[in-house]
């Protein structure tokens, strides 16, 4: 079974490549659009029509995934994101960048309950299982360096006014991952008796799994804060150039991607609640530099440039460690709608944070940002140590 995730591996990390890319040029936006005399409350209600999609659609894509199947599924996802990637350019009106991240956000929850449901279906070792997702989520960090570095030398170059076609060759990545799984052979996952979706979510209404999805909620809520605003601090804060602040969080990408390559080679090695309780500490030290440096040296030192991105070598491992460990517990029959409720917390945790974000930059609250993400690192830590005191039994 392994060796057929070997053959599908491409195009399960070109689809995680694709939707970082389109989900993360956020940053852009809000970079770009914030120049144009659009409000900040608005900016950060933009996001939400990109992350309730995600989470409103989520139950019903699971019905609809199942009936289709993985491959037609993920195939379809990316074929829309393909076709909404080309007209971006040739549209100029915001209410249209609303439409566009509530598709993308729709597109996305179908793509990873299917990209989770494949690798579930092929690995049941939690650690093997934590090495593939790691792999995998790893070419999503990729996607915010690519995104981060090709439209920031854009909108830097005599062609700034152009910087919305580089959404062509997202267009184009998603033609050619199309066709990778036209020619690839997935198998699909046998289909019990249909139930209610009531009645399932109802059996998965454990301490455990609740504990769970708020240890997802608040990683999510952490990872927002960096991945969306972080250049949007850099340059109305720390008062660097458009380019500066998107190239400093290309770096914060890099180490992300670090951080999951180096965890998805070295995990079989540690428990898994060791692993992600040692990263949460090594990022609770980094953000007690960063708030110290503030508030006892210089409010806006150059140096948080560089601290801000390092955090990202041990934020990154926690979303796929915490996953993979809970979806190897799961029944291979329910690991669709399980995927699901990831999605949908996943979207809530993005939202919430980014309504909270325009908020702190809307009333010029910025030299608060530090403190904010470090007393969500302290909240995620103590749902995380809950967590892991009842997640030995397999649901």
């Amino acid at each position: 079974m392994n060796v057929k995730l070997s053959n599908i591996s491409l195009p399960l990390k070109l689809t995680f490549l694709i939707f970082s890319m389109v989900l993360n040029c956020m940053g852009l936006i809000i970079l770009q659009l914030s120049e144009a005399k659009i409000t900040y409350s608005e900016l950060g209600l933009l996001e939400s029509f990109k992350d309730l999609p995600i989470a409103f659609i989520s139950l019903f894509a699971v019905s609809f995934i199942n009936k289709t199947g993985t491959k037609k599924a993920l195939i379809l996802a990316l074929s829309i994101v393909g076709v909404c990637s080309c007209l971006l350019p040739f549209i100029e009106v915001f209410w249209f960048y609303k439409l566009w991240f509530a598709i993308i956000g729709a597109c996305f929850a179908i793509g990873k309950i299917c990209v989770f449901g494949i690798i579930r279906n092929n690995i049941s070792d939690e650690k093997s299982l934590a090495k593939t997702m790691n792999n995998v989520e790893a070419s999503f960090m990729i996607g915010i360096f690519v995104v981060n570095t090709g439209f920031g030398w854009l909108i830097s170059s005599s062609y700034s006014q152009y910087w919305k076609f580089g959404f062509l060759l997202i267009a184009l990545a998603c033609i050619i991952t199309i066709i990778l799984f036209a020619k690839a052979d997935i198998s699909e996952a046998k289909q019990l008796e249909n139930k209610s979706i009531v009645s399932e979510l109802s059996g998965l209404a454990t301490p455990q799994v609740l504990l769970f999805l708020g240890v997802v909620f608040f990683i999510v809520f952490v990872e927002q804060g960096f991945n969306s605003w972080l250049p949007s601090f850099y340059k109305n804060h720390l008062k660097v150039n458009s380019f500066f602040a998107l190239q400093a969080t290309s770096f914060l990408a890099l180490f992300s991607y670090a951080g999951r390559t180096v965890t998805a080679n070295i995990i079989r090695r540690f428990s898994l609640p060791g692993y992600y309780i040692s990263c949460i500490f090594l990022i609770l030290a980094i953000l007690i530099a960063i708030v110290a440096i503030q508030y006892f040296d210089a409010e806006n030192s150059k140096v948080l440039l560089f601290l801000f991105p390092v955090i990202g070598l041990f934020l990154s491992p926690l979303y796929p460690v915490i996953n993979s460990k809970m979806i190897a517990q799961t029944d291979k029959e329910k690991v669709n709608l399980f995927t699901s409720l990831i999605v949908i917390f996943s979207s809530l945790g993005s939202s919430v944070s980014s309504i909270i974000m325009a908020v702190l930059f809307g009333k010029q609250l910025l030299s608060f940002y530090p403190l904010y993400i470090l007393c969500s690192v302290i909240v995620l830590f103590t749902i995380s140590l809950f967590y892991f005191k009842v997640s030995k039994k397999k649901i």
